[in-house]
């Protein structure tokens, strides 16, 4: 027996978890979130509300499951990295990248973008995923704060560094999503890279007024 692999009781876990999603996103995105009821989904799925809410808080918790398993992925690469005298935020970056590469599950992209584009539509959605993003950003602060050396316990860099890291994501989601076809998860890594690389540039961009508009010219007769 392969000692990598899990146990038939968890490969089983993680099925009911798949079906659960790729169930949730199907509804949804057919017939509406909020037209879609629990019991419907459980039903669909063949399992119990008791099953459901061991794997998941409520219908926003697995609608926005893809991209909450990549952020609970970096936490874990956060817990084991490295930082080996690098800067805070080029480590925070390849520890997001690192987290990509974990989300190997078939169809995984395509769960995002679904998943992208109910939030985009559903205000439920939309409040679940700024209180995950805190807590997420939270947590992560609590890791750095407890494995790396920080003087001060109020030195706001660290929670600005993830502050950035979060909407750069966030960025690179937002063109990720709009690419023609079928995006795919390494379409994303090549946006994150894209947007990490733009990061020192944002914080040095220099602007002036914006000069006026001239005049329009009068049309000829």
């Amino acid at each position: 027996m392969d000692a990598a692999r899990p146990p038939l009781r968890e490969r089983k876990k993680l099925r009911t978890r798949e079906a659960l999603i790729d169930t949730a996103l199907d509804l949804f995105t057919r017939q509406g979130f909020t037209r879609t009821t629990l019991d419907e989904l459980c039903y669909a799925v063949e399992v119990s509300k008791r099953t459901f809410f061991r794997n998941f808080v409520n219908k926003e918790d697995v609608a926005m499951a893809p991209t909450q398993d990549l952020w609970a992925a970096f936490l874990d690469e956060l817990r084991v990295r490295d930082p080996d005298g690098r800067p805070l935020m080029e480590m925070l970056q390849e520890t997001l990248l690192s987290a990509l590469e974990r989300m190997t599950a078939d169809g995984w992209a395509s769960r995002v973008v679904l998943s992208r584009n109910l939030a985009a539509a559903t205000p439920s959605m939309n409040a679940h995923g700024l209180d995950f993003c805190d807590r997420t950003t939270r947590a992560a602060l609590a890791i750095v704060h407890d494995r790396f050396d920080i003087a001060d316990p109020d030195d706001v860099r660290p929670r600005l560094a993830l502050d950035i890291l979060v909407a750069a994501f966030n960025k690179a989601l937002e063109k990720w999503a709009s690419r023609s076809g079928a995006p795919s998860r390494a379409d994303l890594g090549a946006d994150l890279r894209d947007t990490f690389a733009a990061i020192p540039g944002s914080l040095t961009l220099t602007v002036g007024p914006r000069s006026p508009e001239p005049p329009a010219r009068p049309a000829s007769i």
